[in-house]
């Protein structure tokens, strides 16, 4: 999609070398490679068709060459490019296309645009990957909440999420807005079936309000995945079916006012707290039995 045009009259001369055969400029919103990026920043499953994605911002785009991502395209304003470390970063991509900022800013629904954006290789809809601590997204419908719930995988090494049917679309620019480099460090599984969860090999573990046992006094399974259900709906019966226990998450304060991502935040920290805690108590137990 970000094929350097041949017949672009820019001059390329001074710039960093990782540019020096594929800086070009495009002035209209008419031009047709623009007219399939914006497609492709604004429409949350065109990546599917594509084969691409599209990421905008520094750190985001920082985070993914620093994961040793080679961008297929970077666009940047032409004030950006004129900044030392956005050119260089701009200039990892293997085609550069520098534009005036009002067009830049075309590319983005916030309202103070990036600076910068790369259309990224779509690493396609991944393999489940068996005996992997995971987090499965039961029909997740805002982009929000899948973003933060894949930062919070991230962050608590849960290094797979696996999303059913009916969830909203992993790599849209809003999801990959908010996990905010995640996606880089995750193996992301899409539009999988819920017969297909006994593949993951480990047990699965649910949520409920009306659980009778909270999870912070059930013994948590490592590794495990947790399932996260429909905002409004909750988890699904038949993925309920393959889960080994449902846990309540306590709330005192009388109100069952989490959000799916609270919730998940709160499922994967207890599930690290344990596993922490228990590797402390073996720790423990080999300094109380050593030879003095």
């Amino acid at each position: 999609m970000c094929a350097p045009d041949k017949n672009s009259a820019y001059a390329v001369a001074n710039i960093d070398r990782w540019a020096m055969a594929a800086l070009k400029t495009i002035a209209s919103r008419a031009n047709p490679q623009w007219q399939r990026l914006r497609k492709l920043a604004h429409t949350s499953a065109a990546y599917r068709k594509q084969g691409e994605v599209w990421i905008d911002g520094e750190h985001l785009c920082a985070a993914y060459v620093q994961r040793g991502g080679v961008p297929l395209c970077a666009v940047i304003d032409e004030a950006a490019w004129e900044l030392p470390p956005l050119r260089a970063l701009a200039g990892r991509a293997k085609t550069v296309l520098v534009v005036a900022p009002a067009l830049m800013a075309t590319l983005s629904t916030l309202e103070s645009p990036p600076r910068i954006g790369f259309a990224i290789r779509w690493p396609g809809p991944g393999e489940l990957r068996t005996g992997r601590a995971s987090v499965v997204l039961d029909r997740l419908q805002d982009a929000g909440n899948v973003g933060a719930i894949l930062r919070s995988a991230a962050a608590f090494g849960f290094g797979q999420v696996v999303a059913l049917e009916g969830t909203a679309a992993l790599w849209s620019p809003k999801v990959v807005r908010a996990g905010m480099g995640a996606h880089f460090g995750l193996n992301l599984v899409e539009g999988v079936k819920a017969d297909a969860l006994a593949g993951l090999g480990v047990a699965l573990l649910a949520t409920s309000p009306h659980a009778s046992t909270p999870i912070d006094r059930a013994e948590l399974p490592w590794p495990c995945a947790w399932v996260i259900g429909h905002e409004g709906q909750g988890i699904g019966a038949d993925v309920l079916a393959h889960c080994a226990q449902s846990l309540a998450i306590p709330q005192p304060g009388g109100e069952e006012s989490l959000n799916a991502a609270a919730a998940a935040a709160v499922c994967l920290y207890e599930s690290v707290r344990q596993r922490s805690r228990a590797g402390q108590g073996r720790a423990g137990a080999g300094r109380d039995t050593a030879p003095q």
